[in-house]
């Protein structure tokens, strides 16, 4: 899951995220100290995102989704089985300059397919941490240059074009310095979690 260094979860997010995270760890008969500790957090912490009143990094947000037997997209989107579903979007970070991303939708199936919609402001960056083994995003570029910063290289991905990016390892968007803003899609799907 990734993680943004100067920036961080939108406020109506952060609110939906804590009563959620209750809602679950109540219904698993779970403690906030014993959660807490499943998902390698503080009690402070935990207590503070239910009462919506932390901003917890993305990585925070996954941590706990894991701790509470689900992926981050089932935790925040609350997907249906049904044969048609129609979702709202959330916008899940945003950065000061600007720069927002929003999941629209989200697969039925635990660990399946997310789709988000991202916008960089010019010059901004989002730092990302490795998802799980086995995870790839594919990405289509709308508007502006987008600079794919992998560990050994920048891809720039123009209007138009698009990626399939392995996200089991460390990776960053980056918007230039020097254009405009980069609009984004992103559809991620995420390999199996690591049994502790």
């Amino acid at each position: 899951m990734s993680t943004p260094s100067e920036s961080g979860p939108t406020e109506p997010f952060i609110e939906r995220l804590g009563r959620e995270v209750r809602s679950r760890r109540q219904g698993a008969g779970l403690t906030v100290q014993t959660l807490a500790d499943k998902a390698g957090l503080s009690r402070r912490m935990l207590t503070q995102i239910e009462q919506g009143t932390a901003n917890p990094s993305l990585v925070t947000v996954d941590k706990i989704a894991r701790a509470l037997g689900v992926d981050f997209a089932t935790l925040i989107a609350q997907p249906t089985a049904e044969p048609c579903h129609v979702s709202t979007a959330v916008e899940v970070w945003s950065s000061p300059a600007g720069s927002r991303a929003v999941l629209h939708v989200t697969s039925a199936r635990r660990g399946g397919a997310e789709l988000w919609e991202w916008t960089l402001a010019s010059g901004d960056r989002y730092l990302a941490q490795p998802d799980p083994p086995g995870s790839e995003e594919l990405i289509l570029v709308s508007t502006g240059t987008l600079l794919l910063e992998t560990e050994d290289r920048t891809v720039p991905l123009d209007a138009g074009a698009s990626a399939r990016l392995a996200s089991d390892r460390p990776y960053a968007y980056k918007a230039p310095d020097d254009g405009g803003p980069v609009s984004f899609v992103r559809v991620v799907e995420l390999g199996a979690p690591r049994t502790p």
